[in-house]
């Protein structure tokens, strides 16, 4: 008898779709290492200044 009645997200997930998904990301940790203090800082810089830029060019027009 199946006891998942009213369980919509008791299916266990895809096994080799996890093992994918966990090779990428170990993948990518190796490749750029953990993100630190520098990494953040810049891209939040980075999205500062795009915000900036947007907002200036807005009040241009």
């Amino acid at each position: 008898m199946n006891d998942d009645h009213g369980k919509p997200f008791s299916h266990p997930a895809d096994p080799h779709g996890a093992k994918a998904n966990y090779d990428t990301n170990e993948h990518k940790l190796h490749s750029t290492g953990v993100p630190g203090f520098w990494r953040q800082t810049t891209n939040l810089l980075i999205l500062a200044g795009v915000i900036a830029a947007i907002i200036i060019i807005s009040r241009i027009l």
